[in-house]
């Protein structure tokens, strides 16, 4: 490999952050640039201060094209009029978000998340509660960015537009957003870490109707990502879509203000496999199975029972579209990005990196095990397996989990893959780099232990939202669905056996990659 001196990182988010870091504290390189296409740092933990985009195009969200590459300038440097193309930069904060994972597990081994706790959160899980309101996250991850001098070598507002391998460089087309105008231009780098994640573009499925009903009502259809807050359904009829913990955290939310009920579409999709479904069982939500159509404000759902009639909104919780566009040369096929070695290395340009190339779960943590050995690799610190060692890791893992979203799940294999990376990252030469503590399987189980605390808060509002219920709300008759459900106790997680996990296991062999 030819010495890599000028290395470019793509994003500002938690990938990104972590990514100057450990390439900062290799102490190898001349130029480090971090492309942020957002005003500030924070990726998806930075809020938003204007409406959230209307969703114009659902047919190409349903296909998955809704992002393409957009066209460049002939000539560079230039000045163009601004790009009105949909680019998805929005994030999915709403005013009173909390994180849904314990802050331990949660946060970067040396960097602990600050202890800050918001009354809703006290209120809800109580004094000790895990979990931070999502202006902490955006704090904490912009603090990592405001240390050592990092906050120079970030370019805010800048979108790469492209990435070309040109001879033994690569080439970046970048673009600034002005106020009225557009400015492109070029940057040359040895090595490029793309970690600008993969919660951008949202996936809506096809449903017959579903346009005219978003056209008719402007606003009417939205993706969770685009959801600001309960006030704007009070009173108001919604169907919510999917069954992971977006769906079930504003469904839950809506119980209190909408319309009763809200229909919520559940039945044959799989529970989060972390969450589960608790959330759903409240008086004043009713499971649906699969919409079929739409007609004008009528709600027809798959299993032919009654309709959801006059709905003023439709919400999907449905997951992600995961799209390059700045990488034309880089495939995308099922929602994961096929070549990775360990999720890091793309083997055909081992100096294209990714960090956060995985599903949920521990995501900071990995994200920063991911980053040492990027950096270390491209330090010339360390080394890659044989090109077919590469590939054999690569096969051996579709034969296991299949060629889609399974495939990039790191759960439950959390300390394996961990100490994986460690070992091929090493420990760094004089002292250099940012070293990697041994797993602790502490984090594991008090990342467990925060899904089982939220469902027990579920589970005890829902069993005092019955109890509190009145007789319209246990009498919904005409509604299919609403009703009290009886459901299987939480797991109990011991840590002597959870490396073993033969539920789990079962469960992630029948997961299902709809993504609901």
């Amino acid at each position: 490999m030819v010495a890599i001196k000028r290395v470019a990182v793509i994003g500002a988010g938690p990938g990104g952050a972590i990514a100057v870091d450990a390439l900062a504290k290799e102490k190898a390189f001349d130029l480090i640039r971090v492309f942020e296409r957002r005003e500030a740092a924070g990726g998806c933990w930075l809020g938003d201060t204007t409406p959230p985009p209307l969703l114009t195009d659902l047919e190409a969200l349903a296909n998955r094209t809704a992002d393409p590459p957009v066209d460049i300038p002939d000539r560079l440097p230039a000045q163009t009029p601004k790009l009105t193309q949909p680019r998805f930069a929005d994030s999915s904060v709403y005013p009173y978000l909390e994180t849904n994972v314990d802050a331990i597990p949660m946060s970067f081994s040396q960097e602990p998340i600050p202890s800050d706790r918001s009354p809703h959160s006290v209120a809800l899980h109580g004094e000790d509660t895990p979990f931070r309101h999502w202006t902490v996250i955006r704090r904490y991850l912009q603090s990592l960015l405001e240390r050592d001098g990092y906050e120079d070598l970030v370019s805010y507002s800048t979108t790469v537009e492209r990435v070309e391998k040109v001879g033994h460089e690569w080439k970046l087309t970048l673009r600034r957003d002005g106020e009225r105008s557009d400015y492109w231009w070029t940057e040359w780098f040895d090595a490029v870490v793309v970690a600008s994640g993969h919660y951008s573009v949202p996936y809506v499925p096809a449903i017959p109707g579903l346009d005219t009903f978003e056209k008719l009502r402007p606003g009417s259809v939205l993706h969770s990502k685009n959801f600001r807050g309960r006030d704007h359904y009070r009173g108001k009829r919604v169907v919510v879509v999917g069954a992971s913990v977006s769906a079930a955290d504003i469904a839950y939310d809506l119980a209190s203000v909408a319309q009763t009920p809200v229909h919520a579409v559940v039945d044959g999709h799989r529970a989060n496999l972390y969450f589960g479904d608790e959330a759903f069982n409240h008086p004043r939500i009713a499971r649906r199975s699969d919409i079929a159509r739409v007609d004008g404000r009528t709600v027809h759902f798959a299993d032919g029972r009654e309709p959801a009639r006059d709905v003023d909104a439709i919400i999907f919780g449905t997951g992600y579209t995961w799209t390059l566009p700045f990488l034309p040369g880089v495939e995308v096929r099922n929602n994961r990005v096929p070549g990775l070695y360990q999720h890091v290395v793309y083997q055909q340009e081992p100096t294209l990196l990714f960090v956060g190339a995985v599903a949920a779960g521990l995501t900071f943590k990995i994200f920063e095990w991911q980053a040492v050995l990027a950096a270390r690799l491209l330090a010339g610190r360390a080394t890659l397996p044989p090109l077919a060692d590469q590939q054999k890791w690569e096969a051996d893992r579709i034969a296991a989990f299949g060629d889609g979203p399974r495939f990039a799940l790191v759960h439950p294999h959390f300390e394996d893959y961990f100490n994986e990376l460690r070992r091929l990252a090493g420990p760094g030469e004089n002292g250099l780099g940012r070293q990697l503590p041994v797993f602790d399987r502490a984090w594991f189980k008090s990342f467990l232990d925060g899904h089982e605390r939220r469902k027990n808060m579920w589970q005890r509002l829902n069993a005092k939202a019955w109890d509190e219920a009145g007789v319209d709300e246990l009498n919904l008759g005409t509604v299919p669905g609403a009703g009290r459900k009886t459901i299987e106790a939480p797991p109990a997680y011991d840590w002597d056996t959870i490396r073993k996990l033969p539920l789990l296991l079962q469960a992630l062999q029948g997961l299902n990659t709809k993504a609901f």
